[in-house]
């Protein structure tokens, strides 16, 4: 049998949901005698003309049933011969969003699901964003009520498109996109012959056979700790659960934030000595040296992915009525872990419909948006990518005890305790007005050769001649000085990328249109600088082939790289992760510079 799958479904209000699970309950026999009873009995009194009204598998509430809408999670567990599964029945009301939240949290899977009739809408959107928030990787698109649109595959293939479209700017490992008729029972747990011209294969099945779950015992050991168990003065053991990698007896761990290190003495599973623990189990773990260990600390067997700091750059999805407070003094749980911290700094909000990062100075409910946070001391935490466990958190407000927003940690921030930014009289905005523009960073990022400076010189030529204010950030010159301490491995990259991020932030305040000319490999780094610059921030890739990049090489950088004389070269012996949403893509191949300017200009200024 597989492994355990974890689901949720979401969508827009009214789209099925709870009819879906339902109906896939009903039709696998996966319900008691005595449920099927009640289903048939209820539906004879509910608003269905008499036929079963599915939903009531799942809408267990008083106030679910009367209105006809899902208002809490409601959990439910089911087996077939091939796995089991926990699905999360979450609400599609806008007012219970953070009900939604809660449910994509524990998820591997994501089941959206989207009224045929009506197609994809705001709060279709907002919990698919709010699901990659959450670090779900595995989609599937459920386009129900197809029997209201008389099975029409060209309704089919405009939503799938739309669905597509919209997919392009969130990081998946799979999609999935399937016609359902859930009151009708249509590919639900059987194929249906009104959908001839679908091919693939129906709901149920699909969830029997995808693999989502990936294995972390070769991964470094981690584990927060819960509790100290101290029955008698003879006995102290240190419990949690095991978040990843593999403990036994003699292995060396180090306590954080305190950094000491010591050996593992024993290793109890339950009540039980085991010679070796693994992800997933809690245990109880003895060590030979007496150590200052407490809920909060966090054991690891290598901390280059845990991080100690009292600063981060974050995501989150505010759910809280009172919009966001920049200083006020909120209840972070991250892991194990309960402390003060504050909201310094809003970065920017991200639109539901586009995904376009848009400037603003607070969040109110059911928005997303990107912030930094500061705690009231150091903690252990990890970008939400590393370790899901050490990443992810949720911010209590200190005076009503009310959750206000989950998030995930990005990065951390390095910044001395006491500086703080300062807010001044004169603005972008103000500036803005001032010198009559937008002030912008255009992106080019490419390989070497590819034509970015080229492009970014002539582009800031054509605006001098307009009267703009601009400036250029070159890769290369930037080198010479703010960056000449850096070298072209992994962390120096991101470095370098982070610091001309920053300087471009600092010349869009001054109103400033600037290019910034860089490779930029890494799709990650480029994000990061997304994030620093906000809506600021337009991607140029420039694609031109790495063989005309070549042809176009008179130092013979690329000879030497393919020679291995030259190590970290981007596109041989490094690699160059391409953007996959670039707001303009151009091949400078073939093309005139005037050519590739006039689309610059008609998309950015």
């Amino acid at each position: 049998m597989k492994s355990l799958l974890k689901f949720i479904t979401c969508g827009s209000v009214d789209d099925g949901k709870s009819t879906l699970i339902g109906h896939m309950l009903y039709d696998a026999k996966l319900i008691f005698a005595d449920q099927k009873k009640a289903l048939e009995m209820d539906s004879k009194i509910g608003s269905n003309d008499g036929e079963p009204d599915y939903s009531l598998l799942l809408d267990g509430l008083m106030a679910e049933r009367e209105q006809g809408i899902t208002i809490d999670v409601a959990y439910r567990y089911f087996t077939t011969e091939k796995r089991s599964f926990i699905v999360a029945d979450t609400p599609g009301h806008e007012e219970y969003t953070r009900n939604m939240a809660v449910g994509a949290s524990f998820a591997e899977l994501a089941i959206l699901l989207t009224d045929a009739s009506k197609g994809v809408l705001i709060q279709t959107r907002r919990h698919l964003r709010i699901c990659a928030l959450m670090g779900i990787k595995h989609f599937v698109f459920v386009i129900n009520k197809m029997d209201i649109v008389n099975y029409d595959k060209r309704v089919y293939d405009k939503i799938k498109a739309d669905i597509m479209e919209l997919m392009k700017d969130i990081d998946s490992e799979s999609i999935y996109v399937i016609p359902v008729s859930a009151t009708k029972g249509d590919n639900i747990t059987e194929k249906s012959e009104k959908t001839p011209w679908y091919d693939g294969v129906p709901l149920l099945a699909y969830l029997e056979d995808i693999e989502t779950e990936k294995e972390n015992t070769d991964r470094d050991f981690v584990m927060p700790i819960q509790r100290v168990c101290r029955p008698d003065y003879k006995f102290r053991g240190f419990q949690g659960q095991i978040e990843e990698g593999v403990i036994k007896p003699g292995d060396t761990i180090k306590s954080l934030p305190s950094g000491e290190t010591a050996v593992v003495k024993e290793v109890y599973v339950c009540d039980k000595k085991v010679e070796e623990a693994v992800s997933g189990q809690p245990v109880t773990l003895v060590i030979d040296r007496e150590m200052d260990i407490s809920r909060g600390c966090v054991l690891v067997n290598n901390d280059d992915k845990a991080i100690v700091a009292n600063l981060f750059r974050s995501e989150v999805l505010w759910m809280d009525d009172t919009e966001l407070q920049t200083g006020k003094s909120y209840y972070l749980k991250l892991g194990t872990k309960k402390i003060l911290a504050s909201v310094t700094r809003v970065c920017h909000s991200i639109d539901i419909n586009s995904g376009k990062r848009k400037t603003c100075e607070t969040l109110k409910k059911n928005e997303i948006g990107v912030c930094e946070i500061m705690t009231a001391d150091k903690i252990v935490m990890s970008s939400f990518t590393k370790i899901n466990s050490l990443g992810c958190f949720i911010l209590i407000d200190s005076e009503t005890n009310m959750t206000s927003a989950c998030g995930v940690v990005k990065r951390e921030l390095k910044r001395e305790d006491n500086v703080v930014w300062q807010n001044m009289d004169i603005t972008r905005q103000i500036r803005e007005k001032e010198l009559g523009q937008e002030a912008k960073t255009i992106w080019f990022t490419g390989l070497s050769g590819a034509g970015k400076s080229t492009l970014a010189n002539a582009l800031e030529k054509r605006l001098l001649m307009l009267g703009k204010h601009t400036m250029i950030l070159d890769g290369d010159n930037v080198r010479h000085g703010l960056n000449s301490n850096l070298g072209f491995g992994e962390d120096d990259r991101a470095e370098n990328i982070r610091r001309i991020a920053e300087a471009a932030r600092l010349l869009n305040d001054a109103g400033i249109i600037v290019m910034v000319s860089c490779i930029a490999p890494y799709e990650r780094d480029r994000k990061n600088a997304a994030d620093i610059l906000g809506e600021a921030f337009n991607e140029v890739y420039v694609s031109t082939p790495k063989e005309e990049c070549a042809r176009r090489d008179v130092k013979g950088l690329y000879a030497k790289a393919e020679s291995n004389e030259i190590l970290n070269f981007t596109g041989v012996n490094s690699p160059y992760e391409a953007p996959r949403h670039a707001d303009l893509v151009i091949d400078t191949t073939g093309k005139e510079i005037n050519d590739c300017v006039d689309e610059l200009m008609k998309l950015f200024i």
